[in-house]
């Protein structure tokens, strides 16, 4: 008697596909299309509440992030000390270095651009890595995924803390800083507590997240869209826009360009010049040019929540996300047929 195997699934149409891959941007850009179409009931004081579902969310979003974090897969990367340095050295020196620089230099080359921009590239140039886009394309290219996989972890967990820490003193220059200490409190609150508690819970949870991760990260993706709908809500009702205009949006996307460009080169060069193998360079450039928007949007709300230009603080966050996505996806498939 002849025993078939049973029928493999079929491929998803390409349409489910596509949007799998892209809900999240596509849910973007619907969450700042509503916010100028229904500002009213996101805004400060509207009936959706914004102002307290968002610590509860940015708690949430922590707190599920500390729950995803798999610190038993990453133990495996954290032995190869070169690689930390040069990404974590990326990530929160010359990054933030690069971000000064083009604080200065702005004045010169952008004449009307409103200091909103300028502090979110600021802001920009100080987050932490991402997590899953940058271990899914080390991965892809060829690279070390454990190293990939620690640092970008390990980027995320300084970030919490490094992050407000390298705006307070960099914006203390541009004379842009808040009061620090009751700041910092805040976000260990709604941020450190939350990520520990996740971090703590996940050894009893484990299977359950890793059986759920796809509704895990969705909550997560819903609650940041959410924000972001309300920070533009709010923005509507100010009239920030009207204020600006839109030529500020052209601007920031050539800038954007030109930083995620720079970014990439100076890290190539520099990973060429310090001769890693081409594993730790694949996993070495991919941390170290991306940012989180994940982490950013929430961090940002606790240290910008009082002004009204956030959503221009946003912009170059919410503008390098797609592109770093777009343009490492390529390089990563280019990588990826290089060694075949």
């Amino acid at each position: 008697m002849s025993h078939d195997a049973p029928p493999s699934p079929p491929p998803p149409k390409p349409t489910i596909a596509w949007w799998r891959t892209h809900g999240f941007l596509l849910g973007l850009g619907v969450a700042v299309l509503l916010g100028f179409l229904l500002p009213a009931p996101g805004a400060r004081g509207g009936v959706l509440h914004a102002e307290l579902v968002t610590n509860f969310g940015i708690a949430l979003i922590l707190f599920l992030q500390g729950l995803s974090l798999a610190l038993e897969k990453i133990k495996s990367g954290a032995a190869n000390w070169r690689l930390h340095v040069v990404i974590q050295g990326f990530t929160f020196v010359v990054f933030p270095v690069v971000g000064v620089v083009m604080n200065w230099a702005s004045p010169w080359y952008w004449p009307d651009c409103p200091q909103a921009i300028r502090d979110g590239f600021l802001y920009l140039c100080v987050l932490p890595s991402t997590i899953s886009s940058s271990v899914v394309l080390t991965a892809v290219a060829g690279g070390n995924t454990p190293g990939a996989l620690f640092n970008a972890a390990f980027s995320n967990i300084l970030g919490v803390m490094v992050t407000p820490v390298l705006v307070h003193l960099l914006m203390q220059k541009t004379g842009q800083s808040a009061p620090f200490l009751p700041l910092l409190m805040k976000i260990m609150l709604l941020t450190l507590v939350p990520f520990g508690l996740g971090m703590a819970l996940r050894p009893f949870l484990k299977k359950w997240v890793d059986l759920h991760k796809v509704w895990v990260a969705r909550i997560s993706n819903l609650v940041i869209l959410f924000i972001v709908y309300a920070a533009f809500c709010d923005s509507v009702m100010d009239r920030v826009w009207e204020r600006h205009g839109w030529g500020l949006t052209v601007g920031a996307c050539l800038e954007t360009a030109v930083l995620f460009t720079g970014i990439s080169l100076l890290t190539w060069m520099s990973c060429k010049a310090l001769r890693l193998s081409r594993p730790d360079l694949i996993a070495a450039y991919f941390c170290s040019v991306k940012k989180t928007l994940a982490m950013g949007v929430p961090l940002a709300i606790l240290i910008f929540g009082d002004r009204e230009d956030l959503p221009l603080i946003l912009l170059p966050v919410m503008l390098y996300h797609p592109l770093q996505l777009l343009a490492n996806g390529v390089l990563a498939s280019y990588w990826a047929k290089e060694t075949a």
